[in-house]
């Protein structure tokens, strides 16, 4: 067989109804739109976006303004915050594949940020991308350890 042996199964294929050809095609005269009202003019319908008096649904929406360009290279963190992480054991180690299990991240392809929200009682390893000053401030007072990811 070759492509150009193909060709569809007989009768899957129909030809379209040419409609307004006269009255001997069966589609003639008004072509099958009936008589009068808006629905036997051409370009009945309107357009698109016509809702008929109701305001219509793209303009209800509120538009979005001075969001300028979102930058192609932006990286979006997991932020996690200290009181979060008072589910850890004592000398536990803090890494972004732990904090995945303890379903605490959103998306465990980001990078993960520690923020300095909250107080933190116990000496944790904690191993993340990114962590503020205070974050390391306190994690350091409880005798814990910070360390940077790559």
């Amino acid at each position: 067989m070759k492509l150009n042996d193909l060709k569809p199964n007989p009768g899957s294929k129909k030809n379209r109804k040419r409609v307004g050809r006269g009255i001997s095609a069966g589609q003639g005269k008004t072509a099958g739109r009936g008589t009068k009202g808006q629905n036997s003019r051409a370009g009945s319908g309107g357009h698109l976006y016509r809702q008929g008096g109701q305001l219509p649904f793209f303009r209800r929406l509120p538009f979005v303004r001075g969001k300028g360009f979102t930058p192609p290279n932006e990286v979006e963190f997991n932020e996690i915050n200290l009181d979060q992480l008072s589910s850890f054991k004592a000398n536990a180690e803090v890494t972004p594949e732990t904090l995945d299990q303890a379903r605490l991240i959103r998306d465990p392809r980001n990078p993960v940020a520690l923020m300095g929200r909250g107080e933190l009682k116990i000496a944790l390893k904690v191993r993340v991308d990114r962590v503020t000053k205070s974050a390391k401030a306190k994690i350091e007072a409880a005798g814990g350890t910070v360390e940077l990811i790559g």
